[in-house]
């Protein structure tokens, strides 16, 4: 697998240092105590959704598939580590010869989740599971947030396409991971070459107020534009004054132009305008896209506007206010000695703040009702009940160190969509409330 798959730049070995130093400072004392080979069993979830959210969306699933397979301890990397003196000689002796060779489960890119979900399972010895803990919470919190925010604005948005353009607005690295997770959660395009490039996401692009502003009048801008691009491109109109440039455009391009983009002002108002004159114009095909700094809210208030698409960065590559899903990555089960045979133990961590958790390895269903829409999200720790058997949401990601379940990335915007209609009609309202779904958890009775 080369890095470049996962947005890194080509001179980057490998995963294995996005992680956190005492990931490897608790290898180093297991290994010493004797308790680096229990096996163990770590789970991904959040306590809570963001707050207002009705439903979580996970994303970035195919990326920690890449991150763990190029989790690599190689020269490059134990120098470092040696000469930083992070750890001892053995572990690093350790380290050099890593390879991940366990199992991970977890929900499929695209599904939706709710608080508790155990949306990873991460099995094996302690060891080889804690180092990844880092680089996979990294990953699955970014783009989660990001496929969250972009539900909510496909939702808004309907029927209508939504243009991600926000790599200007964010990391360069981080911008070819959120144009990803955009378009799992329903952006149909983006403008960030490296994404298009790197996963095969349609990208778009025309110009910008700077090629306007280039040339001696907007009329030569056009005509320039028009004669690279064709007539179906989209001109940008908002540069002086719109009605105006509305009028040139349709002159230059004619009534086959295919679109016109305004980036300022009341955009309720100028759509109306904008519409109502390029149809007297004869251009009745001709397409309006609108953007400047646009959410889920504003784009909702345009669903009576004569609008054909949106385009979105800074809102949703910032996760439109919540830029992160505050997963953790917990040890729920341990295995009593380093005896490959011994039996696992639930653990769990005990506290006060609402940081305590839930221990026991995990299965997870979604009850629906009988309607067919879903009605609960259940978690347990024993038997399945039969009701729900076919209503589990982990699937086998990884066995025995070998990725098992990659998908095209639209398997994974088709999932969310499907999941997402899935759910009660309130899930997509913008007001404020509750998760769509309460968590049940299910214990095993008592001596079973």
């Amino acid at each position: 697998m080369n890095t470049a798959d996962l947005g890194l730049p080509v001179d980057v070995p490998s995963t294995a240092l996005f992680t956190d130093q005492y990931e490897l400072t608790m290898l180093q004392g297991a290994l010493k105590s004797g308790t680096a080979e229990r096996r163990s069993v770590f789970e991904v979830f959040t306590r809570r959704l963001p707050d207002g959210r009705r439903y979580g969306v996970v994303a970035g699933t195919g990326r920690v598939l890449d991150a763990v397979e190029n989790f690599r301890f190689d020269a490059g990397v134990l120098g470092f580590l040696r000469e930083r003196r992070i750890v001892d000689e053995e572990t690093l002796e350790w380290l050099a010869g890593y390879r991940f060779s366990g199992d991970v489960w977890g929900y499929p890119e695209g599904e939706v989740y709710f608080p508790g979900s155990p949306i990873m399972r991460v099995e094996g010895t302690f060891a080889e599971c804690v180092l990844l803990e880092t680089v996979i919470l990294s990953i699955l919190n970014h783009d989660s947030a990001i496929a969250a925010a972009a539900s909510r604005m496909a939702a808004a948005a309907g029927d209508r396409p939504l243009i991600e353009m926000g790599a200007r607005r964010t990391h360069e690295l981080a911008a070819v991971a959120a144009s990803r997770a955009a378009y799992v959660g329903g952006f149909s395009t983006t403008s960030d070459l490296a994404a298009g490039f790197r996963y095969g996401i349609p990208t778009v692009g025309t110009s910008a107020h700077a090629f306007t502003l280039l040339h001696d009048s907007e009329r030569d801008a056009f005509q320039a534009q028009v004669n690279t691009l064709g007539r179906g491109t989209t001109l940008l109109v908002d540069t002086y004054d719109v009605t105006e440039a509305v009028r040139t455009a349709v002159e230059v391009a004619g009534p086959e132009l295919g679109a016109v983009r305004i980036d300022s002002g009341d955009l309720l108002l100028v759509a109306h305008r904008v519409r109502q004159q390029l149809d007297e114009l004869g251009a009745a095909d001709t397409k309006i896209v609108v953007t400047s700094d646009l959410d889920e809210y504003a784009i909702a208030s345009l669903a009576a506007a004569p609008v054909d698409a949106y385009g979105v960065g800074t809102q949703l590559v910032t996760g439109s206010g919540h830029p992160t899903s505050s997963m953790v990555y917990k040890l729920v089960a341990r295995a009593e000695s380093a005896d490959p045979k011994a039996p696992l133990v639930p653990v769990a961590k005990k506290t006060t703040g609402g940081k305590a958790s839930v221990g026991g390895r995990k299965w997870a269903a979604r009850r629906l009702d009988s309607h067919g829409v879903a009605e609960a999200e259940v978690i347990g720790t024993g038997p399945v009940p039969a009701g729900l058997a076919d209503r589990q949401l982990l699937v086998e990601l990884i066995k025995g160190g070998e990725v098992v379940a990659r998908e095209p990335l639209d398997a994974a915007r088709d999932r969310h969509a499907a999941a997402r209609a899935g759910l009660p009609m309130s899930a997509t309202q913008l007001s404020r409330g509750e998760p769509v779904l309460p968590t049940e958890y299910l214990q095993p009775a008592s001596g079973s």
